[in-house]
């Protein structure tokens, strides 16, 4: 009989299986379900990126294995984009390289900075990858709460110094999932001047800065002065393109902590498809036209939600960025028993709050990743329908 690590065994179920299992379960019984869970966003790709790819994957140098660092070519583009988009200059040769998604990158990253025993500072709730990470490469992780009274940013304050003195990385992640959170450059200038005190590299996650709503703009942690003396960036094109499926993302930052993530992928995969890093080329050539119309197809769908669980009577806020709205639950209930009242009342599938840590109890995540139409029907059940009393 096959023994496991007992690292996997430590895992928890990843929060998206659990999902499709009850999705799955409901479509058995023959019901029609609306699922606000996933962050994948629904709109296509856009054609110019499309095109790139048929044109690319006839050249026979993208048949054969790509460099780990990614294409030079993929890593100006790069280096051009944050140049545009945040103003920072950044060396492609030194301080970029591509990503299988940034997940790939945000798991590995922790392989080349830990070992056994090493804190990580973890931001409760959050995404769950940062964890794994840790676990993964032996660490210890030590959770930052985060609440609605800060803003869902961390207070640097009340962590301990013996355990900053003690820390080798912090997790940031804004626009922020799964709170909607967002922070402004002041917070980030505190986060880099912690990191500075305490020697800990900041590993930020800025997956989500191109969703953005109203007259707000999120800003890099980069753009701080010194900021690259101690941190490193995990940018994707899957929330930003529309390109989840095609598995391309870049890190940012730090030559030191770009080499450690290079020495760990360059003996763990080998790299990008090369046909793919040149759609990401193509995407990051799209005019901002492009994000602002994606980005207003969004919003509207932000604030149907929005209108909806207050019309029901949740006092939510609504987000200036991310894909998702992030709402308390009625008294009486957990996160568990309200998302488990809608699947089983409404056919619907929201993602309870619990599930990114201890903090996010009292909170469930809904995603506008979802079809115009499933969208409208989803809120329909919702505005019809009394929310039972809880178990509380």
């Amino acid at each position: 009989m096959a023994r496991i690590s007992k690292r996997v065994e430590q895992l928890p179920p990843y929060l998206f299986v659990e999902i499709s299992r009850k999705i799955a379960a409901k479509k058995a019984e023959g019901k029609q379900v609306i699922t606000f869970g996933i962050g994948d966003p629904d709109i296509p790709t856009p054609d110019s990126v499309l095109k790139r790819l048929a044109e690319t994957a006839y050249d026979a140098p993208n048949h054969r294995y790509p460099e780990t660092e990614g294409l030079p070519e993929f890593r100006s583009e790069v280096a051009k984009w944050y140049k545009s988009r945040f103003d920072v200059t950044v060396d492609p040769a030194t301080e970029i390289m591509s990503l299988i998604g940034a997940k790939e990158g945000i798991g590995h990253i922790s392989l080349g900075l830990l070992d056994p025993g090493d804190i990580a500072l973890e931001p409760d709730p959050a995404y769950p990858v940062y964890h794994v990470g840790t676990l993964f490469a032996g660490g210890e992780s030590v959770k930052i709460p985060l609440s609605e009274s800060t803003g869902w940013l961390p207070d640097f304050s009340k962590i301990p110094s013996d355990v900053a003195e003690k820390a080798k990385i912090i997790w940031l992640n804004y626009p922020n999932n799964p709170t909607g959170a967002v922070a402004p450059l002041s917070f980030f200038e505190e986060a880099v001047a912690f990191a500075k005190k305490y020697d800990i590299a900041i590993l930020n996650d800025a997956c989500y800065t191109e969703v953005y709503y109203d007259d707000y703009r999120p800003v890099s942690i980069l753009e701080v002065p010194g900021a690259k003396d101690v941190s490193i960036e995990f940018h994707s094109l899957s929330k930003s393109y529309n390109m989840t499926g095609w598995r391309i993302g870049m890190a940012v930052g730090n030559q030191e902590l770009i080499r450690a993530l290079f020495l760990v992928k360059s003996n763990l995969d080998s790299g990008a498809s090369q046909a793919i890093q040149h759609m990401g080329i193509a995407a990051m050539q799209l005019s901002d036209n492009e994000i602002q119309a994606r980005n207003k197809q969004y919003q509207d769908r932000r604030d149907k939600v929005v209108e909806t669980l207050q019309k029901i009577g949740l006092d939510v806020t609504p987000p200036k960025a991310s894909l998702y709205v992030w709402a308390p639950v009625p008294k009486g209930h957990t996160s568990a028993s309200f998302a488990t009242a809608v699947l089983d009342d409404l056919d619907i599938v929201l993602t309870p709050g619990s599930s990114y840590g201890e903090f996010g109890e009292g909170y469930i995540r809904l995603s506008l990743t979802i079809s115009d139409q499933d969208l409208d029907e989803g809120l329909r059940r919702l505005n019809t329908w009394t929310i039972p009393k809880g178990p509380g």
